[in-house]
C-alpha cells in the first residue's frame, strides 16, 4: 500500500466498527468546535497584529493599557515596540508565543501577582528597546558628561560602543543600570490590580458572543 493509501485508511478509520468510527468522528468534532470557540472568544488572530487592544484581551492588562493610552509613549510607540524584540520576525513572534502561553497559563489559573512586574526574560528586551528608541538622547547625555563621570552613573566601558570615552551604547555592556531604575513608573504610579480607579479602565474588546445575552 502506498503512502497516500495508508494516510487515507487512517483518516477513514478503516477496519473499525461503524459505531466506533461515528464516536471518534463525533468526539473530534466536539474538540474542534471547542478549539474554534476558544480561538474566537480569545481573539486569537489578534495576537498576530501589533494592535495595543490585543493586550486587553486579558482583563488584568486593562490598567496598563489605560496608563499607556494617557501617557507620553502613546504618541510614539505601541505595546510591542517596547515589550518584544525587534531583531527579526522569528525572534519577535517566538517571544510573543512563549510569553503569550505563559501569560495564558498564569491568568487562567488566577495566579498573577497584584502588582505586575517585568519577568527576568522580559527585562533585557525592554532595556534593549529603550536604548533602540532613545539612543540619540543617551548619546547627548554621554557627550555632556565630564571625564570619569560615567562611572559614577553605573556605566561601564564596552567594546562595541559609539559613545565618548569608549562607552558602549548597545549590547550587554551598554548599561550596568536599567533605564527604569531612574525613570520609574513608565505606566504611571504603581498600583495593585484591585486598587486602580475603575473610571480609567477601558472597555474590553467584543468577543463576538452577543447571541449569549442572558434573558433572551
Amino acid at each position: 500500500m502506498d503512502v497516500v493509501g495508508r494516510i487515507w485508511s487512517m483518516v477513514t478509520l478503516a477496519g473499525l466498527p461503524r459505531a466506533m468510527q461515528i464516536g471518534i468522528y463525533g468526539l473530534a468534532g466536539v474538540v474542534a468546535g471547542m478549539a474554534l470557540l476558544l480561538a474566537r472568544v480569545s481573539n486569537a488572530t489578534s495576537y498576530l497584529s501589533d494592535d495595543p487592544l490585543t493586550c486587553i484581551n486579558c482583563h488584568v492588562m486593562t490598567d496598563a493599557y489605560a496608563s499607556w493610552q494617557r501617557g507620553s509613549h502613546r504618541q510614539a510607540a505601541v505595546c510591542v515596540d517596547c515589550h518584544v524584540p525587534h531583531g527579526n520576525l522569528v525572534a519577535k513572534y517566538a517571544f510573543k508565543g512563549r510569553d503569550g502561553l505563559r501569560h495564558s497559563y498564569v491568568f487562567t489559573r488566577g495566579t498573577q501577582p497584584q502588582v505586575l512586574e517585568l519577568s527576568a526574560g522580559a527585562g533585557p528586551v525592554v532595556q534593549s528597546n529603550c536604548v533602540r528608541c532613545h539612543d540619540h538622547q543617551i548619546m547627548m547625555v554621554l557627550a555632556s558628561l565630564l571625564q570619569g563621570a560615567p562611572a559614577a552613573l553605573g556605566l561601564r566601558p564596552g567594546q562595541g560602543g559609539r559613545g565618548q570615552d569608549g562607552l558602549a551604547t548597545q549590547g550587554r555592556d551598554a548599561l550596568a543600570t536599567r533605564c527604569w531604575d531612574c525613570h520609574q513608573n513608565i505606566h504611571g504610579e504603581v498600583r495593585s490590580l484591585s486598587a486602580s480607579p475603575a473610571e480609567l479602565r477601558p472597555g474590553l474588546p467584543a468577543a463576538g458572543l452577543d447571541w449569549m445575552k442572558p434573558g433572551e
